[in-house]
C-alpha cells in the first residue's frame, strides 16, 4: 500500500514502534497511539507523511472511539488498523489476583475488541480494510500467564470472527503471533530463563520488533488482499 491512514496502537515502544515506522516506510500516514502519549509523539516523530502521537487508553471505550474518530476527521479516511496495545501481569495461577487478571483482559483483549468495533463501522462503510491483530505464542497456554494466555486466545477467537462477518465487505481481519522477540518485556526476564528460552528457537536467535513490522507490512499490502483468517507465528520456530 503506498498511501492510506493506519492506526497502531501501543506505538510508543518496542514492536509497535517498529510497525509504526515500518508502514510510514511504506508510505502511509499513522496515528501513533499509546497509553504514554510522550512516547507515542516520539515514534510519530521518526515516520512521515504527518502522521501524529496521541494518548489513549485502550481500556476505555470513548477514548478508542475517539481515536478513530480524530482520526478520520483529520486525515479523510482509515485504511488499516493494527491492535498492538498490551501489557502482562504475571503470576502463577494460585497467585493471580484479580486486579492483575482484570488489567490484562482489559487491554490485551477488550481493548482489541473496542478498536476493532470502531475502526470496523468505518471500513465497513468504505468497502475495504486491514485489521491487524498482535497476539502472541502465549496464547496456546505459558505457565506464570493465565491472563495473558486467556487474552491472547481471545484475539485469535476475535480475529477469527471478525474475518467472517467483515470479508463481504472486502475488510481483512488477521492476527500475528510473536514468538521470543527483544522488546523491555523479555530483556527484563532473569537471565537463566532468558536463556532457556532462547535455547528453544530452532533459529538459534532472539526475534527483531522488525521481523513482526515485516509480516505487519505484508498484511497492509495491496498483495495480502485475499489473506485473511489467518493466524500467522513469527517465532523463528518457537513454541511455548
Amino acid at each position: 500500500m503506498s498511501e492510506g491512514v493506519a492506526i497502531v496502537t501501543g506505538a510508543g515502544r518496542g514492536i509497535g514502534a517498529a510497525i509504526a515506522r515500518r508502514l510510514a516506510a511504506d508510505g502511509l500516514t499513522v496515528t501513533c497511539a499509546d497509553v504514554d502519549g510522550a512516547a507515542a509523539a516520539s515514534t510519530a516523530k521518526e515516520c512521515a507523511q504527518d502522521s501524529t502521537g496521541v494518548a489513549v487508553d485502550v481500556s476505555r471505550v470513548p477514548e478508542c472511539e475517539r481515536l478513530v474518530k480524530e482520526t478520520v476527521d483529520r486525515f479523510g479516511r482509515l485504511d488499516v488498523l493494527v491492535n498492538n496495545a498490551g501489557v502482562n501481569r504475571d503470576a502463577m495461577l494460585h497467585k493471580m489476583t484479580d486486579a492483575q487478571w482484570d488489567e490484562v483482559i482489559a487491554v490485551d483483549l477488550s481493548g482489541v475488541f473496542y478498536m476493532t468495533r470502531a475502526a470496523a463501522r468505518i471500513m465497513r462503510e468504505r468497502g475495504s480494510g486491514r485489521v491487524i491483530n498482535i497476539s502472541s505464542a502465549s496464547w496456546l497456554g505459558n505457565v506464570g500467564q493465565a491472563n495473558y494466555a486467556a487474552a491472547k486466545a481471545g484475539v485469535v477467537g476475535l480475529t477469527l470472527t471478525a474475518a467472517r462477518e467483515l470479508a463481504r465487505y472486502q475488510v481483512t481481519a488477521n492476527a500475528i503471533c510473536p514468538g521470543f522477540i527483544d522488546t523491555a518485556m523479555t530483556r527484563s526476564i532473569p537471565e537463566k530463563i532468558y536463556q532457556q528460552q532462547l535455547e528453544k528457537i530452532p533459529l538459534g536467535r532472539v526475534g527483531r520488533p522488525e521481523d513482526v513490522a515485516n509480516v505487519v507490512s505484508f498484511l497492509a499490502s495491496g498483495d495480502a488482499a485475499y489473506v485473511t483468517g489467518e493466524i500467522i507465528n513469527v517465532g523463528g520456530g518457537y513454541r511455548i
